[in-house]
């Protein structure tokens, strides 16, 4: 399971629809409970540098100086980057097969916001399985 805050998740939420029709991105900081449960305590938006790249809406990328900055932030405490956020324009929040090809981290969580017409309709949180051969959708609790 992950949990997340309420204003973690309004601000993935607003996130989302000020990118629409393009996807939004961002990574997710937090740290495993003592259940073995992904906590997000913050969220941390990103530019879409694949937006930025190309007309394609339906792509992200997180900017790697943003993520190489959170990893070092991190250094020497508790949290720490467990997954990303991104949106699907006027798609269900289940991930594409593009999102599997990028996919690289068991561990990391990967929470899909569906944003159809422009408003958050349905967010999910997905990760590999253990094989790490297809995504698996895990319970998203809000705080």
């Amino acid at each position: 399971m992950i949990s997340i805050d309420a204003d973690n998740l309004a601000q993935l939420q607003v996130e989302a629809e000020k990118a629409y029709p393009y996807e939004a991105c961002g990574l997710l900081v937090g740290h495993l409970t003592v259940q073995g449960d992904v906590e997000v305590v913050r969220v941390v938006p990103s530019p879409n540098i694949a937006a930025e790249k190309s007309a394609r809406k339906d792509r992200f990328e997180i900017d790697p100086q943003l993520r190489f900055d959170v990893m070092r932030a991190c250094v020497g405490r508790v949290d720490d980057i467990v997954g990303h956020y991104h949106s699907h324009p006027d798609h269900p929040a289940k991930p594409s097969t593009t999102d599997f090809s990028m996919a690289y981290d068991k561990e990391y969580i990967w929470v899909i916001a569906a944003v159809p017409q422009g408003r958050v309709s349905h967010v999910a949180a997905h990760r590999l399985n253990e094989k790490g051969d297809a995504f698996v959708e895990i319970p998203l609790k809000v705080k």
